[in-house]
């Protein structure tokens, strides 16, 4: 058993390797580029919400008060004459992606303390490569990737998306497992 104190270099240089892939990812290699689709007369459609002012957060229309408003024959009808749409209204402005970029940092490290646990509770001091690497990989890509699954599940977002998304998890493992395999306690 290792403490997870003593992995605080894998935990943070996982962060930073992570970081760094997920910028490459996004804005160099750009296989993320047609994730969501643009809307058919897109100014319309914000012209007409804008109206609304309708606060940041998660809405889905048609969107029923209760359990037995679904069952209504008015609200059926919505449901089938549609359009079914659940959606993410953000705050309007320039965009700024501090706070997401800071969030996202602090998020890698959590994944890191999780995978230092992880292995650090299964592994000994002294541990050869792969098994570092696998456990502590695993761990990563049960935190970057698993849970995005639910998304397409219940939200139907694009499968493509979901698992476009899942490979980079895949890769952020890759380096989180190195970065601990590397600096890993001998």
């Amino acid at each position: 058993m290792v403490h997870i104190m003593t992995l605080w270099l894998p935990i943070l240089l996982s962060a930073v390797l992570v970081f760094v892939a997920s910028f490459i990812i996004h804005m160099v290699l750009g296989y993320h580029k047609n994730d969501f689709k643009k809307l058919p007369a897109q100014d319309d459609i914000m012209d007409a919400l804008r109206k609304f002012n309708i606060p940041p957060g998660d809405y889905m229309m048609p969107r029923p008060d209760s359990m037995k408003e679904m069952k209504e024959p008015a609200f059926m009808e919505k449901w089938s004459k549609g359009p079914r749409a659940i959606m993410t209204v953000m705050k309007s402005g320039p965009p700024s992606m501090g706070l997401q970029l800071f969030q996202w940092f602090v998020y890698c490290l959590v994944i890191g303390v999780f995978s230092a646990y992880v292995s650090g509770r299964a592994l000994a001091q002294g541990a050869g490569h792969l098994p570092v690497l696998r456990f502590a990989g695993t761990a990563a890509f049960l935190g970057y990737s698993l849970a995005l699954m639910q998304n397409s599940i219940w939200y139907k977002r694009s499968w493509g998306a979901t698992l476009r998304t899942m490979f980079d998890g895949l890769v952020y493992a890759c380096l989180t497992g190195a970065a601990f395999s590397w600096f890993w306690p001998r």
